[in-house]
């Protein structure tokens, strides 16, 4: 409901999947169905941990929740409207881009402490499913500082990268050059109504 209304939903907000997210969550498992995972990994977060046990549902494996994956802790901006926060906290906005993402959420985390949560997470991960496939559900924010810091980006190029809820991204971290595979594929949900 609060993607819906587009509200901020940090670490905060343990959300259920409303029925589009439902239907979201059954049609990313549906897409993922072939695909030969060796582990599968969620945020304790229900909206990604019931996404996470749709897609083991098509695969013989349980859901490993990791505490590292969920999603920014998001202080006093917890459930405001985009149109709140902007408001009310555009001097924090200039303040986090001047920081190059440094600046912490009132009463929250700074995107620079995500990215270090979220980068420990997958690296215990590469030390336990080495060259391993593995899928990792997670939350917009967590998926976005990942994709910058497999590849080196600055985190303020968070701003410039669109990912959509349940949307596919893959990340090839096999070598020594990571790669971007794919960025926010969302062609399994293309005819799911947003209004629902």
């Amino acid at each position: 409901m609060w993607n819906k209304e587009r509200r901020v939903q940090g670490g905060g907000s343990d959300t259920e999947l409303n029925e589009t997210g439902r239907i979201q969550a059954q049609r990313l498992a549906e897409a993922l169905k072939d695909v030969r995972l060796d582990a599968i990994y969620s945020s304790p977060l229900r909206r990604a941990l019931d996404t996470a046990q749709e897609i083991a549902s098509y695969h013989n494996l349980m859901v490993q929740v990791d505490a590292d994956f969920r999603e920014i802790e998001a202080g006093e901006l917890e459930g405001l409207s985009l149109t709140e926060f902007s408001s009310s906290f555009s001097q924090f906005i200039l303040r986090w881009r001047e920081g190059k993402g440094q600046a912490r959420l009132p009463g929250g985390e700074s995107v620079a402490e995500l990215a270090d949560r979220v980068w420990r997470g997958i690296q215990r991960i590469q030390e336990r499913h080495d060259n391993g496939v593995v899928a990792i559900v997670t939350h917009f924010f967590c998926v976005v500082v990942a994709i910058c810091r497999a590849l080196g980006w600055p985190l303020t190029t968070i701003e410039r990268i669109r990912v959509q809820t349940g949307s596919i991204s893959i990340v090839d971290l096999d070598d020594n050059q990571p790669r971007l595979v794919l960025l926010g594929d969302t062609c399994h949900l293309e005819d799911i109504s947003k209004n629902k």
